[in-house]
């Protein structure tokens, strides 16, 4: 599984991009702009082919959801702590993010999935995830509800290192937002994504 999430800031032409990621392969969008009033995030969406809504989610603005028909919605580590996702786990898929392998292996299967970072030293946040050790502590995951996505620092050249320490997909967001041909290098990601 191969995930994109959208920078804070607006990238000239971004709507365009994503949707060309998504006829490239992309399987899932998270659209974190947590800038964006409401209306500034439906113009942002209305920019989306909506035959790809389905495989949006939302990390602010989940009231977005019904009118789009998007029912995917991330929660910070903090929201999820003060049970903010409680009102939407009925018909609706709920993502969240977490920092070591612990808080992984105790999150209740509502969640589908859960971020964990830094992976690498990051390419967005210079400076962090420098000491990191979770791709290492990767291995004592025993959580067979929830799928592990590895964030931080994952690029063409790391992604199967990545999958090689366990993860059952990526989150790209440095490494396609930082650099002048985010396509491009969506696809070589794409390409370098170990067959399951």
């Amino acid at each position: 599984m191969i995930l994109v999430i959208t920078p804070e800031t607006i990238v000239p032409n971004e709507p365009e991009i994503i949707n060309q990621m998504f006829y490239e392969g992309l399987d899932l969008l998270h659209i974190r702009k947590p800038w964006m009033n409401k209306e500034e995030m439906t113009d942002f969406i209305n920019g989306i082919d909506s035959s790809f809504y389905a495989q949006l989610v939302l990390h602010t603005h989940y009231e977005l959801g019904k009118e789009h028909n998007i029912s995917r919605f991330h929660f910070r580590e903090q929201d999820r702590k003060e049970e903010k996702y409680k009102e939407f786990i009925n018909e609706n898929i709920i993502s969240t993010s977490v920092h070591d392998i612990i808080t992984y292996n105790n999150l209740e299967k509502e969640w589908e999935y859960a971020f964990i970072s830094p992976f690498f030293p990051s390419i967005s946040k210079k400076g962090y995830g420098l000491d990191s050790t979770v791709m290492d502590h990767v291995k004592q995951r025993n959580n067979p509800e929830v799928k592990l996505i590895g964030l931080g620092g994952i690029d063409a050249d790391h992604i199967h290192e990545a999958f090689d320490a366990g993860v059952d997909g990526v989150a790209l967001l440095g490494a396609i937002w930082e650099s002048n041909e985010p396509l491009k290098v969506f696809k070589e990601c794409r390409q370098n994504v170990p067959l399951s």
